[in-house]
């Protein structure tokens, strides 16, 4: 796991200067230095570092940054600078007519995306029909298929150039485009079997601010993502202009697409990826270019661990029909959502009250578990199941205790997972009402409290209650530094912006 984030403009230069830092710093005896060489160095720490060679810095340097070795992450580096890309751009206004429908018009999977861009899109090609005419990115953009077609007989080059703001090849700016929802699909066709027709490559894409998950065009037509659906929609005519670039070659094991289809239970995107081969393979030209990357078989199995956590049973029969391993216990490094900490699917299933979950894959073939009150006892509050709740605590009087050190954040899951009696559950067994965490994924990691999520999913029930049981308004969220009546405020969660408002106390001189 990786635990320092990669820079906006990484560069081998930079990595190599801390790796020269880090040299002097051990050989002077630095106690922090030394401890980073025994932290992330394989060999043990020699008694004298004075002669520390810069190989063992470097792959000290390669390790905190996710990467198995010094010659994994230069190789990284120098895809960064073939293939990466910079989402600020989308927010940089230029003065060219067809650019800045360009930048208009794409999804940048930034905080720009969202439909009064491609609004802003519409009315720039109604005031400037002809910008399409002599830019093929604009054309490919807008899904002129005449001016593409006159375009490519002109310079066939074109078809590989990168350009418009964004620096990217026409293909990518005709799946990336949003800017007319009812934009017909035999225009969108036409120019993507033009492009392919002449060499536009399939698995084209580009490493979004440097991070190692390529955005392919596959990403672009499958869209959605963390700003959801309504800011980051899928191409209108997903299915075909998916099936035409996976017939052409794309590569179904879309890391990316995967991630960012993952929130909402639909699997129709799933459904036709594993028509193409989805999960099996090699991982294709992008784990060629980035080794480190997951096989295809890890990347179903973050999925299978998503979908057993989050209560979405189809996917997870359609994982397991489609042959995902779901009898092995997670292991090895993972996305901080997704450990390895030596769960099964059927004890994540059970550690939350899901039975039909667990009880499905337990049909399958999954090993039972035996005994444990910690988990018997989570599970019997995520189901709200006082009975079994009471009995777990008799036969074992320790289990709660033991459940509040190994899950001290475990209310703020509750709140976004489970009933509300579950929460009211865990805050009589002691649980901190005000405890950090995550409500995204049953992880210890602090983030944010239950009352954030509470107010920012408009739930008036759950923040009553959260605030009955002491849950403190003025709290701030540790990304954000945000309040939960500012969650609600910036997600327009009216409802509970109402109920949190007499109870936060105003900000500082009235910032």
């Amino acid at each position: 796991m990786p635990i320092l984030g990669m820079p906006d403009h990484p560069h081998v230069e930079s990595f190599r200067r801390q790796a020269r830092a880090l040299q002097r710093a051990v050989r002077a005896g630095e106690p922090d230095a030394v401890a980073r060489l025994a932290r992330h160095h394989p060999g043990a720490v020699p008694d004298d570092a004075s002669g520390l060679q810069l190989s063992a810095a470097q792959l000290v340097v390669a390790r905190e940054y996710g990467f198995a070795s010094w010659p994994r992450l230069t190789r990284y580096l120098q895809t960064v600078a073939d293939h990466g890309w910079n989402t600020a751009l989308g927010a940089a206004p230029v003065n060219d007519p067809a650019e800045e429908f360009c930048r208009l018009a794409c999804l940048t999977y930034s905080r720009e995306d969202g439909p009064a861009r491609w609004a802003q899109a519409r009315q720039l090609l109604v005031q400037h029909p002809d910008l399409t005419t002599g830019n093929i990115w604009a054309a490919a953009a807008a899904a002129r298929p005449d001016d593409v077609d006159r375009l490519l007989a002109e310079q066939p080059r074109r078809v590989a150039e990168r350009g418009g703001p964004f620096r990217w090849r026409p293909l990518y700016y005709l799946v990336y485009s949003r800017f007319d929802p009812a934009v017909p699909a035999e225009r969108v066709l036409a120019v993507a079997r033009q492009l392919l027709d002449v060499g536009a490559d399939p698995n084209d894409g580009y490493l979004f601010d440097a991070l190692p998950s390529p955005f392919t065009l596959l990403t672009g037509v499958f869209g959605h993502g963390e700003l959801g659906r309504r800011r980051q929609p899928r191409h209108p005519h997903w299915q075909t202009l998916g099936r035409l670039l996976l017939d052409a070659g794309a590569d179904p094991n879309d890391a990316q697409t995967l991630y960012n289809r993952m929130f909402e239970p639909d699997n129709s995107h799933l459904e036709l990826l594993f028509e193409y081969g989805l999960g099996t393979g090699d991982g294709g030209q992008w784990k060629n270019r980035i080794p480190d990357l997951d096989t295809p078989a890890q990347m179903l199995r973050i999925q299978l661990r998503w979908a057993v956590e989050h209560h979405q049973p189809a996917r997870v029969r359609l994982l397991v029909e489609h042959g995902v391993d779901f009898r092995s216990p997670f292991e090895g490094d993972g996305p901080s959502w997704s450990p390895g900490d030596g769960r099964t699917p059927v004890e994540l299933a059970q550690a939350y009250g899901d039975t039909e979950i667990a009880d499905y894959l337990l049909a399958q073939g999954a090993a039972p578990l035996g005994p444990d009150p910690v988990r018997e006892l989570i599970a019997a509050a995520f189901r709200a199941d006082r009975s079994t709740l009471d009995r777990v605590r008799a036969a074992h009087p320790d289990a709660v205790a033991q459940a509040r050190r190994s899950r001290p954040g475990l209310i703020v899951w509750a709140a976004t997972q489970a009933p509300i009696e579950t929460v009211t559950l865990l805050a009589d067994l002691g649980f901190d009402v005000n405890a950090y965490g995550r409500g995204d994924a049953p992880v210890e990691e602090a983030w944010e409290t239950a009352l954030h999520h509470s107010a920012v999913n408009g739930n008036v029930e759950l923040t009553r209650r959260l605030l009955d049981l002491g849950a403190d308004p003025d709290l701030r969220d540790r990304r954000f530094d945000a309040t939960p009546l500012d969650w609600a405020r910036h997600f327009d969660r009216q409802s509970t912006a109402a109920l949190l408002e007499p109870v936060t106390a105003p900000p500082p001189n009235g910032a």
